[in-house]
């Protein structure tokens, strides 16, 4: 008999287990020291909330595939995220992405057809422990404002992430997405450093859509977001100096 083949945990999750308070009534948040466990992706998750945020410091492009999400470049090396530091600390003033920010608590059904999320977190990130103060249930175990606020935050982001997703739809059905590739040139290299795997929206689509088809775009706020993940695309010279300071982008 073939067996089950191993759940796909997203990004950064080891081990997902539900909040509850039988198993966790004594349990307190440690506080976070660095965001060791992000170093070796280069590239998250972000939200169209964040598009604003996002595109000062990174490219933001779009994933491959039949459900693609918009993703920030830390990187652009496989594994590599040049905004960690040493001490596993964000660098500089850089906007961190929620789904960073996030870990290790998410909303997630416990059952297919379980019909509310609930909260879970990755137990292997040591984030619960009886010995800290900051309990997540009280002495009725009742959630503590902690656990509320968490409880929030993932409530914000879940929501945020449906307007991705008909974000997502809307670009797709409107044909604006191509494969996307980038080439910077260097002084001393005789052909340029070429990065691509990655979508993005193709500007001469964009610019021949139909009249009302543009028009509902402003209205509805995508047009914004178009351009924000357009003019993001600069950034990739700013990523290629991190990643290689001896030399600098043409």
């Amino acid at each position: 008999m073939a067996s089950q083949p191993p759940v796909q945990l997203p990004l950064f999750y080891q081990n997902l287990i539900p909040l509850t308070s039988d198993l966790h009534a004594s349990d307190g948040l440690v506080e976070r020291q660095n965001v060791e466990f992000a170093r070796a992706t280069h590239a998250i998750p972000i939200t169209v909330d964040e598009f604003v945020m996002a595109q000062r410091h990174y490219p933001i492009v779009f994933s491959d595939g039949a459900e693609g999400v918009p993703l920030a470049l830390v990187g652009l090396k496989e594994g590599e995220n040049l905004f960690m530091d040493a001490n596993g600390n964000w660098v500089g003033d850089a906007y961190v992405p929620a789904y960073v920010r996030r870990y290790p608590f998410m909303l997630a059904r416990l059952t297919p057809d379980a019909q509310v999320l609930s909260l879970v977190f990755d137990d292997k990130s040591g984030i619960l422990s009886a010995d800290s103060d900051n309990k997540m249930f009280d002495a009725e175990k009742q959630p503590t404002e902690t656990t509320r606020n968490i409880l929030a935050f993932c409530e914000q982001f879940e929501q945020a992430v449906a307007r991705t997703k008909s974000f997502m739809e809307e670009l797709t059905k409107l044909n604006l997405l191509m494969d996307g590739q980038a080439q910077i040139q260097n002084p001393g290299m005789e052909q340029p450093a070429t990065f691509a795997g990655f979508k993005m929206i193709d500007e001469q689509k964009l610019q021949n859509l139909r009249g009302d088809q543009a028009r509902k775009m402003v209205q509805n706020g995508m047009l914004g977001l178009v351009y924000a993940h357009l003019f993001s695309l600069s950034q990739m010279r700013v990523l290629y100096g991190m990643m290689v300071p001896e030399q600098k982008a043409a």
